[in-house]
């Protein structure tokens, strides 16, 4: 189930771009929104296809651009040269993401003292930012601490 907002932002901006709402795309839109975990083009075409078998990967591919350019959705750099995207940037839209390098664990943080850094930066440096974002790579404590990481399970011992 979408959200009302994010279904009426997503209709608002079809509608300006002269765009139909067909079933592909509100199939699309439904397993994008149905989580809050990162995602993959391709992690968004298995979601998608198990709503609806119908889905095309070009479909699938206009519309991730289309939530991105509606910035429903943000496209993230995780590492590993893959595009992930970002569903909670509507709710959470200033946060940052820490990855573990080992069982690729991502956790998402905001911290009001990041963000008083980066605006005191940016206005001494004389940008105006349009974007942000910060992505701390480290190892997680789980695996650290205890030789195992439930994330790290398909990926064998450390």
């Amino acid at each position: 189930m979408i959200v009302p907002e994010v279904q009426a932002e997503i209709d608002k901006f079809l509608q300006g771009k002269g765009l139909r709402r067909t079933r592909q795309r509100e199939v699309i839109v439904e397993a994008a929104f149905s989580t809050d975990e990162h995602f993959t083009a391709d992690d968004l075409w298995e979601r998608s296809r198990k709503i609806d078998r119908t889905v095309s990967r070009a479909t699938l591919y206009r519309t991730l651009s289309l939530l991105v350019e509606a910035g429903l959705l943000t496209e993230i750099d995780l590492g590993k040269d893959i595009k992930y995207y970002d569903p909670n940037f509507l709710e959470h839209p200033h946060h940052n993401h820490l990855i573990c390098v080992d069982c690729d664990k991502v956790v998402e943080f905001s911290d009001a003292n990041i963000s008083l850094l980066e605006d005191c930066i940016t206005r001494r440096l004389g940008f105006r930012p349009t974007k942000k974002a910060i992505r701390i790579e480290g190892t997680c404590e789980e695996l650290r601490r205890t030789g195992f990481c439930k994330s790290r399970v398909d990926k064998g011992p450390a």
